[in-house]
């Protein structure tokens, strides 16, 4: 099954004051495996950016004036998403931005099934931080690397966080696999052994001193 991690830098907080969005990032994932397929832009959002959004992702109004305008990557965002489920932390802000920038070019808002890792996050620590920085925190996740917030960045961060909400081990090749299939050997000529570790005289002689004590302990209660 494919999914999509989303993630959007924008000019502002609130599609009603005007703001729109200067960056999308998307990262594809096939049964939680990233595929190594992406999607991202930045944009032209045809508006200033906030001061409080710039110190946010740091992206200045002069490099943005360069970018391509939503209307122009569209068709290759929505086919990049097509028939996948999106998975977003904070969906709500996201989407509300993704669907009013295709609302202004006359296209229909997005339909994919949704997975929102903040009502996720919600539920399994109640009463806690749960933002994407706490969650790395909560899970070891190297953050460091999020200096600002970027889309792709933050795509990477909350592909391993989705991991470990939902309760998965982030998948890996077993290294016996791995072995296997490098120099090509058959299971059938696979041996198992298990490291035999033995007791030294002071262990055998402590266990018997302790076996003797507790039988008789044990028949006379």
């Amino acid at each position: 099954m494919k999914e999509i991690i989303l993630d959007t830098e924008t000019t502002g907080l609130s599609v009603q004051d005007g703001h729109r969005i200067v960056e999308i990032g998307c990262i594809e994932l096939d049964n939680l495996i990233p595929t190594g397929n992406k999607f991202h832009c930045y944009l032209n959002p045809e508006k200033k950016v906030s001061e409080k959004a710039f110190e946010i992702h740091g992206y200045s109004d002069e490099f943005l004036l360069k970018q391509k305008k939503f209307s122009e990557i569209v068709d290759e965002f929505l086919n990049f998403i097509k028939e996948k489920k999106i998975v977003i932390h904070n969906a709500e802000f996201d989407l509300g931005h993704l669907n009013n920038e295709l609302k202004i070019i006359g296209k229909n808002k997005i339909g994919n099934e949704i997975v929102d890792t903040l009502i996720l996050a919600r539920n399994k620590f109640p009463g806690s931080s749960i933002s994407l920085d706490s969650l790395c925190k909560k899970y070891r996740i190297d953050n460091s690397k999020r200096i600002r917030h970027t889309a792709l960045v933050d795509c990477d961060l909350l592909a391993k966080v989705y991991i470990n909400l939902i309760d998965q081990k982030e998948p890996t090749l077993n290294f016996q696999e791995q072995s296997i299939k490098k120099n090509n050997i058959s299971d059938d000529k696979i041996l198992y052994f298990k490291k035999v570790v033995k007791p030294s005289g002071d262990e055998l002689n402590n266990h018997k001193g302790y076996l003797k004590k507790n039988l008789k302990k044990n028949y006379f209660n």
